[in-house]
């Protein structure tokens, strides 16, 4: 996904996020996500959310697949999403 223009949002707090993260991710914190749509403009644009547990990232999927963006993934933790791209 992340070849074919793809992003990583990690829906983590900011003092969570910048206690540790994937290089290149992008911070929106869960509560910020609905506001913030208009910064992800491609619908069809491949995105992967991340959090601490997964529990986040589930709920963030689920508001932008209702909110008609297309190739959303769940992640799950942000540590284990960032161990998978690096093998």
């Amino acid at each position: 996904m992340l070849a074919v223009n793809g992003i990583i949002i990690d829906v983590r707090s900011k003092h969570e996020f910048y206690s540790g993260n994937i290089s290149k991710s992008i911070n929106i914190p869960l509560h910020e996500l609905p506001s913030n749509l208009s910064y992800l403009n491609d619908k069809k644009q491949p995105i992967i959310i991340c959090c601490a547990s997964g529990i986040r990232s589930v709920i963030a999927s689920k508001i932008l697949l209702v909110k008609g963006y297309t190739n959303v993934v769940n992640g799950g933790a942000w540590s284990t999403l960032e161990k998978k791209l690096n093998n």
